[in-house]
């Protein structure tokens, strides 16, 4: 139902321009005299093999992370529409002493480290940030795939990166440029996007080591009970736990508990 959002007109744009690039990339490779294509023409086929698997995983990961839910929060009522009894049980229990409050904007129960986003127009459970090239949120659903889906692209990048490399061999002529500018072109844009995604996911396991998010971070004197807090991260705790909970524990935490001191255990 919220996710009809992920697939508007901005969205599937997106998504149709990170398919195309995926595939012209990986075609150029193959199409010029790169390690890739010897091993292709020599038979050797189970490098080349790898490398399409990674590209085809890689794109995948992308549609799922896209597409997702990425945690919208739902008025009680939405929340127990089709949930049989062992879900329900599974929803957060919020602490009876714990008063939450309604977004200014879709007047829902705003969980603690929820926050609106004006884009997806709905609250989303431990926001992180709205990412335009994935076109949705990043929240408590799909973090945890955001950055593995980062782990598999960084890889591909670098792999991609040496072999663009292996078939650069740079000549002061204009018809070299004819040939190979297609391959050139494609090496610049994997060296930009090599940087980005190795900073992206560098800057997120380490936020998410230390148990916050990026809204969290960029604004932790504007956020009310972040402000307000004697430590400077309530819910920082350890290293080890929190990267239990982030990537091992799969379902939704009650902050509020944690905050709180009253229970840390995920419910």
């Amino acid at each position: 139902m919220r996710q009809g959002a992920a697939w508007g007109g901005g969205g599937s744009l997106v998504r149709a321009a990170y398919t195309a690039l995926s595939g012209g990339v990986t075609l150029a490779l193959f199409l010029h005299r790169t390690d890739l294509r010897k091993q292709e023409e020599q038979g050797e086929l189970l490098q080349p093999l790898i490398f399409v698997l990674l590209v085809l995983c890689s794109v995948l990961l992308y549609f799922v992370v896209s597409l997702m839910d990425p945690g919208f929060v739902e008025s009680d009522e939405e929340e127990k529409v089709g949930m049989n009894e062992e879900q329900r049980v599974m929803m957060p229990q919020f602490p009876s002493n714990v008063w939450l409050r309604r977004c200014g904007y879709c007047m829902l129960k705003q969980p603690m480290r929820a926050k609106h986003c004006q884009l997806c127009r709905h609250c989303v459970r431990r926001y992180d940030h709205h990412c335009p090239w994935i076109e949705n949120c990043v929240g408590e659903r799909n973090h945890p795939l955001f950055i593995v889906y980062l782990a598999v692209q960084l890889v591909v990048l670098l792999w991609s990166f040496h072999v663009a490399w292996s078939g650069l061999y740079f000549q002061q002529s204009w018809e070299w440029l004819q040939h190979n500018i297609f391959l050139l072109l494609s090496f610049l844009v994997i060296a930009i996007f090599t940087i980005v995604v190795l900073l992206l996911l560098v800057s997120h396991l380490y936020l998410v080591s230390c148990n916050t998010t990026t809204w969290e971070f960029m604004s932790h004197h504007r956020i009310s009970y972040l402000r307000h807090c004697e430590s400077e991260n309530p819910f920082d705790q350890g290293v080890i736990l929190n990267l239990w909970r982030f990537f091992c524990a799969c379902r939704l935490v009650t902050w509020e508990k944690i905050y709180f001191q009253e229970d840390s255990d995920p419910v």
